[in-house]
This record gives C-alpha cells, structure tokens and sequence, in this order.
C-alpha cells in the first residue's frame, strides 16, 4: 500500500505490518492505524510511528529501556484483555519523543508508553497513574545516569 507522509515522502507499506489503536491515542482519537518506520540507521534506537490515515502525523518512538533499564509498571486487566495479550514476550513498548530545537532537551514520555501487542498487531497508549514517571524525562541525562551507573558497577 502506498502512503504519502509529509516527513518521507510515497513510501509503500505493508499492510499486515499495521498497528490498530483500538481508542486511537490521547488526542487523536479517530486515528487507530499507525505503521512503525524503522530507523535505517541500526545505531539509532529512534523509528516513527506515522498514521497511515493522515500522512502528516508521525510521532517519534523509542525503546525506554534503552535509557532506563528498570522502567516497570503494571499493564491493567482490561489493556491486557482489550489488547488480547496472551504472554508478556507478545509486548513491546515504546515512548513518544519530543525532539526540540537542542538536542539535549529531547525528552521522553515514560507517563504515558504505547503497548504493542506484537502477535496481533493491537496497540494501546496507556497512561500510568504512579507518580514515579513523567511526561518530560531527559533522555540525554537518562543515558548519561545509566553509563555512570554502569562504569560503578564494572568497578566493584
């Protein structure tokens, strides 16, 4: 399937490839089909998550365990039910993005992550009520936290 987006252009999709958001996101409701655009860079953990329903709208994704390795919370018997989640090796999730004009401000939404149901293709944007994730956490500081973290722990 052929898609025209505002940040790349025709590209051909697969269709089986795409995601359903039963409920849409926050916000954007009546949209409930976004495909993953893969980073053709395998160094950069940042893909897109572009509505194939409105070429304009593309959100950039990232894994957050990438930069917060003991990210947890709990996923709701009715996300899980309504996402027809058999297994916890079925989930993937992912944050929303916010790349301002300085890179070093880049935040993540931990607030608020998408949870994909790999074998179906069922997604949904949940929002945690645990005060222990924002909205706004500094992925660059995350990163830095987590190498420094590390580095202690080589060296005991």
């Amino acid at each position: 399937m052929l898609l025209n987006t505002k940040h790349f252009g025709e590209i051909n999709i697969e269709e089986e490839k795409t995601l359903h958001f039963p409920d849409g996101l926050p916000g954007f409701e009546k949209l409930t089909k976004f495909i993953i655009l893969q980073n053709p860079d395998e160094g950069v953990p940042f893909h897109w998550l572009q509505s194939t329903e409105e070429g304009e709208l593309a959100f950039v994704i990232v894994n957050p365990f990438i930069f917060i390795a003991d990210y947890d919370f709990e996923i709701s018997q009715r996300t899980i039910e309504k996402l027809d989640i058999q297994t916890p090796e079925d989930v993937s999730i992912f944050t929303i993005v916010i790349v301002p004009e300085d890179i070093n401000k880049m935040t993540a939404n931990l607030r608020a992550p998408i949870i994909i149901n790999t074998k179906n293709n069922k997604a949904k944007q949940i929002v945690l009520d645990d005060d222990k994730y924002h909205a706004k956490h500094y992925i660059i500081e995350e990163l830095k936290k987590a190498s420094q973290e590390k580095i202690v722990e080589e060296a005991k």
